[in-house]
């Protein structure tokens, strides 16, 4: 089976209230880690209140059905597609979808952002928020072993 790698970000479009927001993740997450899990898709997403990143690895006809969906989302503005590539290997192996919220300065400290632009992905291109979701996901799953 060949393999594909998705890297897009997008405009965080979910409404600024706490609790609504807190919502919306929560359904975001648990949706996608059902459709992944049924269509062998694995990945991590990164967001903060601006934006969203994520990586979708997997067969290329689901990778993509994915991206469509991820389109047609209202949570979800100028989303702008930075690579699909065959890969080798996942490198998300054990994350339908890893989950990563991340600060200010976890951006700094892994893309190289400066701290006073906040973490804007449309500074990076889809290697680099490849290997930034790479890194954090790897240092997740050290934190829980």
């Amino acid at each position: 089976m060949s393999m594909y790698r998705l890297v897009y970000y997008s405009r965080n479009h979910i409404a600024s209230d706490p609790a609504l927001y807190e919502n919306a993740v929560n359904d975001i997450l648990a949706k996608s880690r059902v459709n992944n899990a049924r269509d062998d898709i694995t990945g991590a997403l990164l967001f903060n209140a601006g934006c969203f990143a994520q990586v979708l690895e997997g067969p290329l006809d689901k990778v993509e059905a994915a991206f469509e969906r991820i389109q047609q989302d209202d949570r979800h503005g100028d989303v702008s597609l930075l690579g699909i590539d065959p890969v080798d290997q996942r490198s998300f192996p054990n994350w339908a979808m890893g989950f990563v919220g991340i600060s200010d300065a976890d951006a700094v400290r892994f893309a190289g952002i400066g701290s006073d632009s906040g973490f804007d992905p449309s500074r990076l291109d889809g290697e680099q928020i490849h290997m930034l979701l790479r890194d954090l996901t790897m240092e997740e799953e050290t934190a829980f072993c």
